[in-house]
């Protein structure tokens, strides 16, 4: 498994993480990313699988890196704060790697938000702060909200959807983000489930990934995770519940595409 820098905190986490939107509770499953040698777990409060996480990581809770979302309905910072008292309480950990905001709030200043992010990493709740599906503009005005609240925390991660089918962060988010070392987090590389439907409606782009699969050795999902890590600033976290999608997942890891197969691959998309 290859690793990618968090942000510019010194930390590591693996390019190719777990992600458990949907996910229902088997512990082998997540036991299986440790065995892997990928146990960066993301979760969230409104997905209901934090309790799930905590489980399967019992006993085990310092070999895994764990990330959670609070949901924008509470971002005001007392509920920021109890919310996190909360995912701790399901997690059953003392303290959450990669606290995100699950979305930007249409209605809560982000500078109130980030007094209720600050407070939880100065009593030692949070380790990092990140955000998820923040524009430029929102990621700027959270991060220095961040800095003036918390003596210079930054935000270190936008966890963003981004795959093959959906490439929309390309223009500006991933290019500001690569200049100012923000981690982004890919979500729902494999197309949330709906894989086969997407390449039966796009012949050329199956065939380019089917190309690049029979070229390396992969399969086309292998191919597909290995297209969404390419940039040195990029990591994914495809969910699944089967041991052996875990596998495949991680297999994706430790090689590349070649230069002409992602280009053809891109221009097939």
């Amino acid at each position: 498994m290859r690793y990618k820098p968090l942000g510019d905190t010194g930390v590591q986490i693996p390019e190719v993480g777990f992600g458990t939107w949907l996910y229902k509770g088997d512990r082998s499953v997540i036991r299986r990313t440790l065995e892997l040698d990928g146990p960066f777990i993301d979760t969230a409060e409104s997905y209901r699988t934090e309790n799930y996480v905590g489980q399967a990581i019992r006993g085990q809770r310092e070999a895994y890196f764990i990330a959670t979302k609070v949901s924008p309905e509470n971002h005001r910072a007392a509920d920021l704060v109890r919310s996190c008292d909360r995912s701790l309480a399901r997690l059953g950990i003392d303290v959450i790697d990669l606290y995100q905001l699950h979305a930007p709030s249409p209605s809560i200043p982000i500078e109130e938000t980030m007094e209720g992010m600050a407070r939880v990493i100065k009593e030692g709740k949070v380790r990092f702060a990140g955000v998820s599906n923040f524009s430029v503009e929102q990621m700027k005005a959270a991060d220095a909200a961040l800095r003036d609240l918390s003596g210079g925390h930054r935000v270190v991660a936008n966890q963003v959807l981004y795959s093959v089918f959906a490439r929309g962060i390309e223009a500006d988010l991933l290019p500001y983000c690569e200049e100012n070392r923000v981690t982004v987090i890919g979500y729902s590389p494999l197309a949330q489930g709906r894989l086969g439907g997407e390449l039966k409606n796009r012949p050329e782009l199956s065939a380019a990934l089917e190309r690049a699969a029979a070229e390396t050795g992969k399969t086309v999902a292998q191919a597909l995770i290995n297209w969404a890590v390419r940039s040195p600033w990029a990591v994914t976290i495809p969910a699944t519940n089967r041991v052996e999608r875990v596998d495949e997942n991680y297999a994706a890891s430790d090689w590349r595409l070649t230069d002409a197969q992602y280009a053809a691959i891109n221009a097939a998309a």
